[in-house]
């Protein structure tokens, strides 16, 4: 069974920067398509990055520019570093692989 340990939520002043992480157990990610989206209350889940495989990187639009993501094979983790932070960037952020994902980590962008 897959399993998700995300980390490196946080609240950050606007502007600034935090990095997420997330270790997935099962698979290797060598064969998958990995990402992160973020939700927040009331509002419909947004995608926010993918990797695939071969190493090809979708953003979506609100974060082009400011996130990159990242994965390391032989630690079978994938990480988003998030620079620029905005305060509607504030949300709970997931790792997602196929149709499972973790229980997310909160990112507040606040002053």
């Amino acid at each position: 069974q897959m399993q998700f340990m995300e980390s490196g939520g946080g609240l950050v002043q606007p502007g600034g920067s935090l990095t997420l992480s997330c270790t997935i157990s099962g698979p290797s990610l060598t064969y998958y398509t990995v990402g992160w989206f973020r939700k927040v209350p009331q509002k419909k889940r947004e995608g926010v990055a993918t990797i695939r495989p071969g190493g090809v990187t979708t953003y979506g639009d609100s974060v082009k520019g400011r996130f990159t993501i990242s994965r390391d094979y032989a630690k079978n983790t994938v990480d988003l570093q998030m620079n620029s932070l905005k305060p509607e960037d504030t949300a709970v952020y997931y790792c997602t692989l196929g149709t499972e994902w973790g229980q997310g980590t909160q990112v507040t962008v606040s002053s």
